[in-house]
């Protein structure tokens, strides 16, 4: 009976992914709305966007790798100097996008391990981050042997996994004593114009992202900073920012458009943005970490 068990488990494994991939298509190629992918399966809109849409918007990054990286932020220096211990040598950047925290890693000296799942991404940090060794991987998923690193970072990442499965696997690739921290840029809202281009970016769908994760065992000594800082970008780039946010990236071309026309209306026409060629972006960065108890 374990044999038969074994199988009708492998079964509906290679079902459920399949049923995955199938969503996953329905949605990039608007073929179909959450309330009949939610029938098809049996559930409720409310249900079928919880457990797939976080799945979507994760994997949606590839096809805007350019935009990414011209247009995402980067990293405040004292982020990395308070998320990396001194006496690390050896860094996983775990999610490393295009590599905008990767390559503030490798100025400061670190010996830098870059895991990212898109391919596409990947070809970016190469670019970027040529001194990185790079590996095809994810946070559920680390393609390193047990004990490898000193520390791991994940910027702007650790909301797309399962910490039920990404816990234990970078407490296995950390030494002992290692250290897991997160990090996080968000805009911050308390300047006006910034409030309404969020409105205008979450008029489809909110994305509440939890900024101060409990990481919990085998993790411990959590600590927190906040990091305010300012970020000078040109128009195009901020047009580009927006442009490669997963909420964006998904949405049908007719609604990207009247979205983006939105944020040039308010770029045009508020003080703040009005006739500037650099707009100066106010930022919070959220920085979480916690040690591997030995």
């Amino acid at each position: 009976m374990l044999d038969e068990l074994r199988r009708l488990t492998e079964s509906i494994t290679e079902a459920e992914a399949r049923r995955t991939q199938i969503i996953n298509r329905l949605r990039r190629e608007h073929a179909a709305s959450w309330d009949e992918i939610g029938k098809a399966c049996g559930m409720t809109r409310q249900g079928a966007t919880r457990r797939w849409s976080r799945t979507l918007h994760a994997g949606s990054f590839g096809s805007a790798a350019d935009a990414y990286h011209r247009g995402r932020p980067p990293y405040p220096r004292s982020a990395v100097e308070w998320s990396v211990p001194r006496p690390a040598r050896r860094v996983l950047d775990l999610g490393a996008g295009t590599g905008k925290l990767t390559q503030l890693l490798i100025e400061a000296g670190l010996d830098v391990v870059a895991v990212e799942p898109s391919a596409e991404m990947r070809d970016q940090l190469a670019a970027v981050a040529p001194k990185a060794a790079i590996f095809d991987g994810a946070a559920e998923q680390i393609p390193l042997p047990d004990a490898d690193v000193d520390a791991i970072v994940a910027a702007q990442a650790w909301h797309w996994v399962d910490p039920a499965r990404a816990v234990p696997e970078a407490a296995r690739v950390l030494r002992p004593g290692g250290t897991l921290s997160l990090i996080w840029n968000i805009r911050d809202h308390t300047e006006e114009w910034v409030a309404l281009l969020d409105n205008i970016l979450h008029q489809h769908s909110r994305q509440e992202i939890d900024t101060n994760p409990v990481i919990g065992t085998p993790f411990a000594g959590l600590e927190r900073t906040e990091i305010r800082w300012r970020h000078t970008l040109n128009r195009q780039a901020l047009l580009d920012m927006v442009a490669s946010r997963s909420y964006v990236i998904v949405l049908s071309e007719p609604e990207r458009r009247d979205l983006l026309a939105g944020v040039e209306d308010l770029l045009d026409t508020h003080p703040s943005t009005r006739g500037r060629d650099e707009i100066t972006m106010p930022y919070v960065t959220r920085c979480t970490r916690a040690h591997l108890q030995p």
